[in-house]
């Protein structure tokens, strides 16, 4: 009872941070009454997507709780699921607040320097990572206390309920942020010429909103759908080792948090690039995470090889974070390579860009692949799920640097089209940079740790249907194999379809609006914003259910046709090629625009060159893949692994083929 009060303390400690720091940054001042009415716009329009979403969610929620409750015939697996849900959408909601505050004083703060803007931008980072993680433990700890280690299949419920909702939030605003994003940047930057966030663009206000709704938002739900779903697996592995496994993910949640609060006092700088500051935070935080969770691991009487597992999992979440820092900074060879590249035009800019990225999946996977063989041999499943649990456990951190990158996408925005001139500009393009890096870092995190949490929720699912061996010359597992295998790839390009029909509306309506309204493009005339924002809102909404619901649909229908052999053959092939996928287009897409950066630097020609076309038509590619498609994949494949546990029971009742 005692470890679970201190969980529940650091739960709230981390909440009322979070609170304190938004009221904080709340006090700053929002700058010139031009700036304040661009942060209206934005806030206005990304209020109206999320209300629209939720209002589609909450019918699907429903509709789902209902048909859990009369399936599984436990209404308590029905409201842990809809729990999950609101969790979700709150930390959504609540996320996406605190960036359309912050961007706008961000902005404001460039106008006296680097230092200051840096502090706030990042500031309401971490009062997203800090409720997020916060709301989600303090969950899963009541929880706990209401059910018990006799509960912990309906907790499960509650881990699918946040992840569908991540999956709808992620995959719906990862559609709309790249479709304002390609239909503002295509007309303006390539076809016209202008800045990218000109006030003359009828995109640009979309654009905006769609870094709040899809890279804070979004990715707000997306981390804290994998970390409950790892903290939630780990207890269920450590049913049968005894309590203090099972209370062991919680207090490891609680030091992660502790951990990070502390990290967060040494994200400072004066005159120092961003990015250093931003991996100083992280990279101490793992220090302090590694310091204390001896200790507690040790006074629990566990030893040292749960130790080690944990310890694992933080290691290749260093792994990948590294990898993917080198691959994608503006500062290292690959980027540069692209950049040269890029002279020749836009197909050797792509053929460059995509081939690192397929470069880049080899570290991350070699790291995933001795983190398993360690943690299994020190502590069979129950140590692969603890490695995910160490990775995880530092998310607070994680977020917070994730979230810096589209609060200060916005400001500089803002600082564009309230005119604050080149020098404001250039801090803020600084500061940009340093956040395109840091959020392919922190993807990176993500999909370490989304590895390692499907394989310890594949763990419960083997157990839960008591598979001995999986036969993998039975022809219904292997064609199992390629279907799960299959999902990844296929489900990327629903969702990168989406961004293109959206986008395509999106540039059409843009051109309109510089054709027919006379004099916007001297700037005489304003353009129509909410048309874009709009276009956006609809086509995301239609876009998202096909994708969404396939993760549903799927595992399902396999389960029941072929049996539960086959379902886990199926959820191994989505895992094998979901990483890939994922690691591909996160690392691909990141490059590809800080290679748009380095050339706007002034190399190769600087803004304006063929080679600037050619970046900014790589960067366009590359959106959809890091920021929707490549994102999105986590998501997808945690879904599908909750969707097979929880609705194991049906499945070996019913399956054709047992």
């Amino acid at each position: 009872m005692m470890s679970l009060i201190i969980t529940l303390i650091f739960a709230l400690i981390s909440i009322a941070v979070a609170i304190y720091l938004f009221f904080h940054l709340n006090k700053k001042e929002a700058g010139t009454q031009k700036m304040v009415e661009i942060s209206k716009s934005i806030e206005e329009g990304a209020k109206a997507y999320l209300r629209r979403q939720n209002k589609t969610l909450a019918f699907f929620v429903l509709v789902m709780a209902i048909l859990l409750w009369f399936l599984l015939k436990d209404f308590r697996v029905a409201l842990a699921y809809v729990f999950g849900a609101i969790c979700t959408a709150s930390a959504s909601f609540f996320g996406m607040m605190a960036a359309v505050k912050t961007n706008v004083r961000t902005a404001n703060a460039a106008r006296k320097g680097l230092a200051e803007a840096f502090g706030i931008a990042f500031n309401g980072g971490a009062v997203i990572g800090l409720s997020i993680v916060g709301m989600a433990l303090l969950g899963i700890t009541l929880l706990y206390l209401i059910f018990g280690p006799k509960g912990l299949d309906i907790i499960l419920g509650f881990s699918f309920g946040a992840s569908s909702l991540a999956l709808f939030a992620k995959a719906g605003g990862g559609i709309f942020a790249k479709a304002a994003d390609i239909g503002a940047d295509l007309v303006g930057k390539v076809e016209l010429g202008i800045p990218e966030d000109d006030p003359r663009n009828p995109a640009v206000i979309a654009d905006n909103v769609g870094d709040n709704v899809g890279d804070v938002s979004g990715t707000g739900a997306d981390l804290i759908d994998s970390y409950i779903a790892c903290l939630i697996s780990a207890m269920v592995l450590g049913r049968v080792l005894g309590i203090e496994f099972i209370i062991l993910p919680l207090l490891l949640g609680a030091i992660g948090i502790f951990s990070s609060l502390i990290g967060i006092f040494f994200v400072k700088t004066k005159k120092e690039d961003p990015r250093a500051a931003l991996n100083r935070g992280t990279f101490s935080t793992c220090f302090f995470f590694t310091i204390f969770a001896f200790p507690l691991i040790y006074f629990l009487g566990l030893g040292l090889k749960i130790f080690f597992a944990t310890f694992s999992g933080l290691i290749v979440g260093v792994i990948i974070g590294l990898t993917t820092n080198y691959f994608t900074s503006i500062n290292r060879r690959p980027v540069s390579k692209i950049a040269e590249a890029s002279k020749t035009g836009a197909a050797t800019n792509i053929l460059s860009g995509f081939s690192y990225g397929l470069i880049s999946v080899l570290p991350p996977v070699v790291g995933i692949c001795v983190a398993i063989l360690i943690s299994y041999r020190l502590a069979g499943f129950y140590g692969i799920s603890i490695s995910a649990v160490g990775i995880l456990s530092i998310v607070s951190m994680i977020i917070s640097a994730d979230a810096y990158d589209p609060i200060v996408d916005n400001a500089k925005g803002i600082a564009e089209q309230s005119g604050l001139g080149e020098e404001v500009i250039k801090i803020a393009d600084k500061l940009d940079a340093a956040g395109n890096t840091a959020k392919a870092l922190t993807k990176g995190f993500a999909i370490g740790a989304a590895a390692l949490t499907v394989i310890s929720l594949f763990a419960v699912y083997w157990k839960l249907v008591g598979i001995e061996n999986l036969n993998l010359t039975s022809p219904e597992v292997m064609v199992a194999v390629f279907i799960g295998a299959l999902i990844p790839p296929f489900f990327s390009a629903l969702l990168i379809l989406g961004v293109q029909r959206n986008a395509s509306k999106i540039i059409e309506e843009v051109r309109r609006q510089f054709r027919e309204i006379p004099g916007l493009l001297e700037g005489k005339a304003k353009p129509d914003y909410t048309k874009c924002i709009d276009i956006a809102t609809k086509g995301a909404l239609r876009e998202l259910i096909l994708p969404s619901a396939l993760a549903i649909i799927f595992p399902i229908s396999v389960g029941l046709l072929f049996g539960k052999s086959s379902l886990a053959g199926f959820l191994e092939g989505s895992i094998f090629t979901g990483i890939i996928f994922a690691l591909l287009m996160t690392n691909a897409g990141g490059a590809w625009d800080n290679v748009k950066k380095y050339i706007e630097e002034g190399k190769f020609g600087g803004k304006g060159s063929e080679a600037y076309k050619a970046a900014a038509i790589g960067d366009m590619v590359g959106d959809p893949f890091k920021d929707t498609a490549g994102a999105t994949i986590n998501t997808l494949i945690t879904v599908m692994s909750l969707v097979a546990i929880v609705f194991a029971p049906l499945i070996i009742k019913y399956a054709l083929f047992k």
